[in-house]
């Protein structure tokens, strides 16, 4: 760790300006940068064809400031510094969804990301002020390791800094019931979508849960609520990509859903497997992003899938590098998203085997939940990659004339990633299934952050995943065939849904016969809607109350301009007063002597 200067110093609370790099945050600096990298390569290619050249400075202003935030929020060593980078990525979230600033949809979604995160930003902030008035600091390297050495005494404390931490996780992170923003972020660039998506913001909440792990594992409440909320949201988000017809807004509700089992992982003390599929989604999310922004340029800003189909014979290497990234997040062996995503899973099932913390009934419905969302994940990826690729296009004449394979600047970022979606989860090879010990790069790496608890604490006492819980070998070999059996099932389902002869005659039925699900879904739960009549539109009429009532009416009117008008008609009658006369004055006075003396008699 490095302190550059005291940044406050208040009573006995200094706030230092730090930065640290152990394993967790010297993992999570290398994925930005190197996730971002190719985000700005590619950037290149991509906004070429931007009609206005002149503003592509802007967006690589805020591409860059985007990387700097996120890397200033995993670097920083205290609580305080850490918030100044979460609040930095919020803005240019801000700034980057609302790119296309001239379009009021665009422009909305930027408001609509910056204030819902203001929300779980409160909770954050809440935190940090329990943190100093338990610990009377936020270093990172004075919280944790008191609170580890003092199970009992801290265990409370714990429990509300975690929950507190968690609303602003969920904020960030896109959880129930905050994630509502992420599926509007796909107003700005796509590249911004891959940025936002794969690499930085949405992976901040999952990063800072993993480093307080110590006050997590002190407090089964905390985790529980971690648990419930991140297996809600995986299984919640993946319904609503079973239906969803814009390519983007299928891989945004993916993330979202994926966002879910990293935090459920984290839920079931798995810290190590939760920044693992951080790392692996990183890749194959941002090869999804980077190479459905490859197809929408080719189809010429199309993103209907519905209007695509036929272009894998015309776009051979995005079709190859999708197809591997699909493989990935649908948990297929070899592909980076089986090995990290099924640590997640078994580490659910372990936590409902062993009655972890009392809750094992709860548990073993989260792995169900699990097992449910991988089985959905594979199918609606897959009716993305059929729809989009095979068959016949689907689209106009003018739009198929215009079909082509992007440039290299664009191709080359997405060889890489893609590559990266195959070999990249061998970086996390669970060696203990051959018997094998050490193959787990990333454990051994980030063992050290997972400080060990004293005996007698309300948590694990150790282990490399922040959890004491483990599973015969049987068990494991066996829910690793469950989970590839689940993956399985769905992209043969996908195949006989969206190809052959009768391609897309069974969905069409479905959706005859059970009309209100498939409206339900398509409208996703229709959230948006119910927020809009239970908060925005009150709090909007609540604004025009205090606009119309108390602004132009109370202070405007009565004290403003009331106090004006009393003070120019009391000018306007005294005026009068004033004749220039002396005998007038003269009688004023003697009047006012005769009423005082009337008075004081």
């Amino acid at each position: 760790s490095y302190t550059l200067y005291t940044w406050i110093k208040a009573g006995s609370v200094n706030a230092e300006i730090g930065f640290a790099a152990d394993g967790l945050s010297a993992l999570m600096a290398c994925v930005v940068t190197g996730v971002g990298f190719l985000i700005h390569l590619y950037s290149v290619g991509y906004m070429d064809d931007e009609k206005d050249a002149g503003s592509t400075w802007r967006y690589f202003a805020y591409l860059n400031l985007f990387i700097f935030a996120m890397l200033l929020l995993v670097l920083g060593d205290n609580f305080l510094l850490m918030f100044v980078g979460w609040e930095g990525v919020g803005l240019c979230s801000y700034l980057l969804i609302g790119y296309y600033y001239d379009k009021t949809w665009c422009a909305a979604a930027g408001s609509k990301a910056f204030i819902v995160n203001r929300v779980g930003d409160l909770g954050f902030l809440l935190a940090i002020f329990t943190t100093i008035a338990v610990f009377g600091t936020t270093e990172f390297t004075e919280v944790f390791p008191v609170a580890a050495a003092n199970p009992e005494k801290f265990a409370a404390a714990a429990t509300a800094i975690g929950l507190l931490l968690f609303v602003g996780a969920a904020g960030k992170s896109a959880q129930i019931p905050l994630y509502v923003w992420l599926p509007d972020a796909m107003a700005g660039p796509t590249p911004v979508s891959a940025l936002i998506h794969a690499a930085t913001m949405v992976t901040a909440g999952v990063y800072m849960v993993v480093r307080s792990n110590v006050l997590y594992r002190l407090s089964p409440t905390a985790m529980i609520v971690v648990a419930i909320v991140g297996g809600a949201t995986a299984i919640f988000a993946a319904t609503i990509g079973l239906v969803q017809n814009d390519i983007k807004k299928v891989l945004a509700y993916s993330t979202v859903s994926q966002l879910g089992y990293m935090l459920l992982g984290a839920g079931v003390v798995a810290f190590v497997a939760a920044i693992f599929h951080v790392v692996t989604h990183a890749f194959f999310k941002a090869c999804l992003f980077l190479g459905s922004g490859s197809v929408i340029h080719a189809c010429a800003g199309e993103q209907d899938m519905q209007k695509m189909g036929g272009l894998k014979k015309r776009m051979p290497v995005t079709y190859w590098t999708f197809l591997a990234a699909t493989l990935a997040i649908s948990g297929i062996p070899i592909f980076a998203g089986f090995f990290s995503k099924d640590e997640i899973l078994a580490k659910a099932f372990s936590a409902a085997s062993t009655d972890l913390h009392g809750f094992g009934s709860i548990y073993r419905v989260l792995w169900v939940l699990g097992m449910v969302g991988a089985l959905l994940t594979a199918f609606y990826m897959f009716r993305a990659v059929y729809l989009t690729f095979h068959g016949e296009f689907r689209g106009s004449d003018e739009a198929e004339a215009h079909l082509h394979e992007s440039p290299p600047s664009m191709t080359a970022p997405l060889v890489i990633l893609g590559c990266l979606s195959i070999v990249g989860g061998f970086l996390g090879f669970p060696g203990q299934l051959f018997h094998i010990s050490g193959l787990n790069f990333i454990e051994n790496f980030l063992d050290p952050v997972m400080l060990p608890i004293a005996t007698g604490g309300h948590g694990p006492v150790s282990g490399h995943s922040g959890g004491g819980h483990a599973l015969s070998l049987g068990v494991e070999w066996l829910l690793v065939l469950v989970s590839v059996a689940v993956a399985v099932i769905g992209i043969l389902i996908a195949r006989r849904f969206y190809l052959g002869p009768r391609a897309f005659s069974i969905p069409q039925r479905l959706s005859e016969r059970l009309p209100f699900i498939h409206k339900l879904l398509f409208n996703k739960y229709w959230v948006d809607e119910i927020y809009a009549v239970l908060i925005v539109h009150p709090i909007h009429q609540f604004a025009v109350f205090c606009w119309r009532v108390i602004d132009e009416l109370i202070i405007d009117t009565i004290f403003i301009n009331g106090a004006a008008f009393t003070v120019e008609l009391t000018g306007d009658l005294l005026r009068f007063t004033t004749t220039g006369n002396v005998r007038n004055y003269a009688l004023t006075v003697a009047l006012a002597i005769v009423v005082l003396a009337a008075f004081l008699w």
